[in-house]
């Protein structure tokens, strides 16, 4: 079943689903493998698996130390490929890879790819590749079955947000502001109208990311959106509390 399908009958039965994002190799694989087995059991519907990277350009503070982090640890792109495939094998559901080009590019994009799809991995969301610029990655990435998540921003205009759903599959991920991870967002008319031009564009789920942290935030975007993200304030859990505190985070955002 493609992504896309599989959100939508996931999405079916839920009122939004929750989708959780985590760096691999911080503070260690050991605890990213404790952090998916609660999030999993306690009703995440996709997890994104971010393969860190020295110049992480889209994401917050959290994030970027958390990256630098799973580096200065040794962390390698072979060990999680072999994190990841474990994971696919072990849960039922979807996982997608969120990285920077660059990573795709000194591994080879279509062996990259070619490895992704064979974990059962089911998409790639990759911050700094416009469409225009990743030709190759698109086309294997279509060959393969994996959807090619895009990226909208309340900067981008109608225009814009139907080329880049016309590259898309799976969902959109829906920046939910300016900057980068990790700040509060407000969810204002602002906000409401910039969801509104994103559902104009594209007959594809939309996932709304960048600052959601709560349950207040997950039941404002109830309605709205297909997915809620929750990325920072799960890294920052974890940092506080250890990776036993996630799973009644979790179990509380949809109230």
């Amino acid at each position: 079943m493609q992504l896309v399908e599989q959100l939508r009958a996931a999405r079916s039965k839920k009122d939004i689903l929750l989708m959780t994002h985590l760096v691999l190799g911080y503070p260690s694989f050991a605890v990213n493998r404790e952090v998916i087995q609660q999030m999993v059991a306690n009703g995440v519907d996709v997890i994104e698996l971010q393969i860190p990277f020295s110049e992480p350009m889209a994401d917050g503070p959290m994030i970027i130390k958390a990256n630098q982090d799973a580096l200065a640890n040794g962390t390698k792109v072979a060990e999680c490929l072999a994190f990841a495939a474990e994971m696919a094998a072990q849960y039922d559901i979807p996982f997608l890879f969120m990285t920077y080009y660059n990573i795709l590019f000194k591994y080879g994009v279509e062996e990259f790819l070619r490895k992704a799809k064979e974990i059962g991995i089911r998409g790639c969301i990759i911050p700094d590749l416009p469409p225009e610029e990743g030709e190759e990655y698109l086309r294997l990435a279509k060959k393969l079955d994996l959807a090619p998540i895009q990226i909208f921003a309340p900067t981008s205009t109608e225009e814009r947000m139907r080329t880049l759903a016309g590259h898309g599959d799976g969902f959109i991920y829906c920046v939910a502001r300016r900057g980068v991870t990790g700040s509060k967002t407000e969810f204002d008319a602002s906000f409401d109208a910039y969801l509104a031009r994103c559902r104009r564009a594209t007959d594809l789920p939309l996932a709304v990311g960048f600052g959601i942290s709560n349950q207040e935030d997950v039941r404002i975007l109830t309605g709205k959106a297909d997915l809620a993200v929750i990325g920072t304030a799960t890294i920052k859990l974890v940092e506080e509390k250890g990776a036993e505190a996630v799973g009644s985070f979790i179990a509380g955002l949809r109230g």
